[in-house]
């Protein structure tokens, strides 16, 4: 049987995993060395290169979840995103770029592709026509993210990726919310996978990572910008991600059952204006989430009626964490307006539908029964608080 033939825990668990022939051990073992012997040997290898024995089989593990070719692993989120859309852009060209983004490629964009000349474009919307519509002939890319952070928009992956090679364009997506597990954009015609492995890969709030997955032809690509740029990740961090990933399926499953849950508890609250998850029959882009992914995720978000302070009532909560982050195993959540989003304008928050009152919410794998009891307790709290401020 084809190891990328086997189901996902099995591939969590197996794929990639280095054999301990000296002590029989059940796990990888750690190859800590930053510098290799370089005669009478088959690689040459070398930390900046990916290409340490922990590096290898982690970028093997991640080619197999992705339904890819091969796979690299980085420093970081941003790391991978940026080498990613790098190795394809020169001067002159121009890229397609969904309007509903994680904040830190806004910025990438925004802040630096113009001292490169690079043009870039944002779409009005996330269906395919708007990215069609958008197309230069100097467009080499289209880049997407589904579902949004955060207010989970779903993209027509098959749509955006059939327009991308209509007209000869790599398309590139960032599937870090849906994770491997709900989500297998190369199933769909995408080219070129993107994942913050500081979320769901890790899973822990305790790695920082990034990773990318493609065809080999794109790897190569890629791969001759990244051992230049830098992004490689330390072993150690490599031998955590990789123990990690092995619980991944078992994880993120247990995250999208209490998410749906979560999200169909607080759509049906008197003091919730509104509920963004996919898997609730009210939200717009339902079918099409049902299409594309197995699962829909363990994010969501949702606005406070306007009497409930959003700043009161997270400090109120005493099991929910207010955190930078996500996907941790822990729930956590935080407002978009501070964090993430914090560095785009008002006005561009504004046009995608981000409002200061907006609540990420990164469901972890506790008993549901609590965390309604941690929301409760919270709403309470901010309205006793506010009628007591009030009289």
């Amino acid at each position: 049987m084809s190891l990328n033939k086997q189901g996902l825990n099995t591939v969590c668990t197996h794929v990639g995993e280095l054999e301990d022939k000296q002590h029989k051990g059940a796990v990888s073992p750690l190859y800590m060395s930053t510098s290799y012997a370089f005669d009478d040997v088959d690689v040459k290898r070398y930390p900046r290169y990916f290409n340490t024995p922990n590096q290898e089989g982690l970028c093997k593990k991640i080619a197999a979840l992705e339904h890819a070719e091969s796979a690299l692993i980085f420093g970081s989120g941003m790391a991978a995103v940026s080498t990613a859309l790098m190795a394809f852009l020169r001067a002159g060209d121009h890229v397609v770029l969904q309007q509903t983004l994680y904040g830190g490629t806004y910025n990438l964009v925004t802040e630096e592709f113009s001292k490169y000349g690079i043009e870039y474009t944002f779409t009005q919307g996330w269906e395919p026509k708007d990215f069609e519509a958008k197309i230069k002939e100097n467009t080499k890319v289209i880049y997407v993210e589904t579902p949004s952070n955060p207010l989970l928009t779903i993209t027509d992956i098959a749509g955006v990726s059939a327009i991308a090679k209509k007209h000869n364009i790599v398309s590139m997506i960032d599937n870090t919310f849906a994770s491997p597990v709900n989500q297998n954009p190369i199933d769909f015609g995408i080219d070129i996978v993107i994942h913050s492995a500081t979320k769901y890969m890790g899973g822990h709030s305790d790695i920082c990572a990034g990773a990318v997955a493609s065809s080999k032809v794109y790897m190569d690509r890629i791969f001759q910008l990244a051992k230049n740029f830098g992004g490689s990740l330390s072993d150690y961090t490599v031998w955590l991600l990789e123990r990690s990933i092995k619980t991944m399926g078992i994880r993120v499953r247990a995250q999208n059952e209490n998410a749906l849950a979560m999200a169909t508890y607080l759509f049906g609250h008197a003091d919730i204006d509104a509920v963004y998850y996919p898997g609730l029959p009210s939200h717009k882009d339902y079918e099409l989430a049902k299409r594309q992914m197995r699962g829909f995720g363990g994010m969501l978000s949702f606005e406070l009626k306007p009497y409930v302070d959003a700043s009161k009532f997270q400090k109120s909560l005493k099991l929910i964490k207010s955190s930078m982050s996500l996907a941790g195993v822990e729930s956590t959540l935080l407002s978009p307006t501070q964090t993430s989003h914090a560095l785009m304008s008002a006005e561009v928050r504004a046009e995608q539908g981000i409002r200061d009152g907006l609540i990420r919410f990164s469901v972890g794998i506790e008993e549901v029964a609590d965390l309604i009891e941690d929301i409760e307790q919270a709403i309470a709290d901010v309205k006793v608080s506010t009628s007591i401020t009030a009289n």
